[in-house]
Parts: C-alpha cells; sequence; structure tokens
C-alpha cells in the first residue's frame, strides 16, 4: 500500500526514470486460430499425430489395392479365357461398385466392429471393378499372332501368360491400378466415420470443432499423397515396360 501511495498504479515511483513496462501481447483469440488455413504452431504440436496419420492411411491404401489385386486377377484371368464369364464378373463388381459405403459400414459393423477389417472391405470391393476391367483389356489387347508364335516356340500356357502376355497387357493394368489407388486413397477419407480414416480424421476434427488447420492439413496431404502414388506408379510402369517408352520415343 505505501508503495502505491508513493508511486503510480503500478507502484513504480513517481520521478523513477529508465523504467519503462513492455506491453503484453494480446493473445489470439480461439475465432482467429479457427478462422487460419493453417496455424503453424498446431501443425508443429501435431506432427506425430499428422505422421501416425498418414502412415495409416498409406497402409490402408496398399491393403485395399494389394487384395484388390489377388481377388481381381483370377477372376480377369477366367474372363480372359472364358468370354462368358465375364458379364457376370462385371456386373457383380458393379453392383458392388455402387453400394454407398455407409450402407456397407452397417452391415459389417455387427459383425466386424470398428475394426480395420470393416474399412477394407468396402475399399477392396470398390477396387474389384476397376482393376478387372483393366486386366481384361490388357490381355485381350495382346496380338493373336503374338500368342501363336509363343505357342510355335513351344511355350506352356503359364509360361506363355508370365513371358508374353502380361509383359504387353503391362500398360493397361498399371492404368487400371493408378485409377483404383488414387480413387482408394480418396475413399479413405470417409472410414474416418468408424474410426479408421487416417488423414480423414483431421477433416471430421477440422469440421466438428470449426477449425480449418486440421481440415487443410487432411486435404493437402490427401492430394499430395494420391499425386505421390500415381507418379510411382507411372514410373514403375516405365519401369516394367520400358519397349513401351522406346516406341514412344520412335514415334
Amino acid at each position: 500500500m505505501d508503495a502505491l501511495r508513493e508511486g503510480d498504479a503500478f507502484g513504480v515511483p513517481r520521478g523513477t526514470r529508465g523504467i519503462v513496462s513492455k506491453p503484453m501481447v494480446p493473445l489470439p483469440l480461439a475465432q482467429d486460430i479457427g478462422s487460419r488455413w493453417v496455424y503453424w504452431p498446431w501443425v508443429g504440436d501435431h506432427l506425430d499425430e499428422i505422421r501416425e496419420r498418414l502412415g495409416e492411411h498409406i497402409t490402408l491404401t496398399v491393403l485395399a489395392v494389394g487384395f484388390g489385386l489377388v481377388i481381381a486377377f483370377p477372376l480377369a484371368l477366367l474372363a480372359t479365357r472364358w468370354r462368358r464369364f465375364y458379364p457376370p464378373v462385371v456386373a457383380l463388381t458393379g453392383v458392388l461398385y455402387t453400394i454407398p459405403s455407409l450402407a456397407l459400414f452397417v452391415i459389417l459393423i455387427p459383425w466386424t466392429g470398428l475394426s480395420r477389417t470393416t474399412a477394407l472391405v468396402p475399399l477392396v470391393a470398390y477396387t474389384l471393378l476397376i482393376l478387372i476391367r483393366n486386366i481384361v483389356a490388357g490381355l485381350r489387347g495382346v496380338p493373336p499372332e503374338v500368342r501363336e508364335a509363343a505357342q510355335g516356340m513351344g511355350y506352356r500356357p503359364l509360361r506363355q501368360l508370365v513371358s508374353v502376355e502380361l509383359p504387353l497387357a503391362m500398360p493397361a493394368i498399371v492404368a487400371g491400378i493408378r485409377i483404383a489407388t488414387v480413387t482408394t486413397i480418396g475413399l479413405i477419407t470417409i472410414t474416418a466415420l468408424i474410426g479408421q480414416g487416417g488423414l480423414g480424421q483431421f477433416m471430421i476434427d477440422g469440421f466438428q470443432r470449426d477449425f480449418r488447420t486440421p481440415l487443410t492439413v487432411g486435404v493437402v496431404l490427401s492430394i499430395g499423397l494420391a499425386v505421390a502414388a500415381d507418379l510411382l506408379l507411372v514410373g514403375a510402369q516405365r519401369l516394367l515396360s520400358p519397349w513401351a517408352r522406346a516406341k514412344t520415343r520412335a514415334r
């Protein structure tokens, strides 16, 4: 009290020189933070979570496309050898492709719960139509004279498939894998509704809290992941089919 009587409102003695109080920096309001598209302090504090969600997204993508290939490849071979088998396979996979993912979640949750299996089943189902169509188109695009030449050289069916038909069909097959991969990366964000969405969890969190930063992080990383995956597959296609690259240069 004596200091207040002898000094000003802050207790600084009257007439004292050289004492300057620093003005307080106003803290950013929650409303101002939420309206920013990127609030970098939040990003820095959540780097571990961002890496974890990105890893989940990549894992789900690889598993979905991998299982889709395992199922689609034998079905495509059967449809190539026996043409009557192709329409029912395409019809069945087409029906699966049209079923909304939320409806599949509702059907699966009583049996598989809120697990990764529940997320993978719709994702795998959505890849089948794309993969089967492209694999069949690639195999049917092999010229008949090439098959006859391989048979004339004594190639057995399995060797002919692996050494002749698949390499020539590789551009169409990789194109299907590219479409399936990019589509799956986008669809995985929906599985955040059951807690398995990878980067989609940031989008839901941003919508629920009206906070744009996690929403921006989820969108930007999802787009970046899709672009990176597509470029990697294009590079893999060029490595697996160098003759196609040489043919393009010749033109």
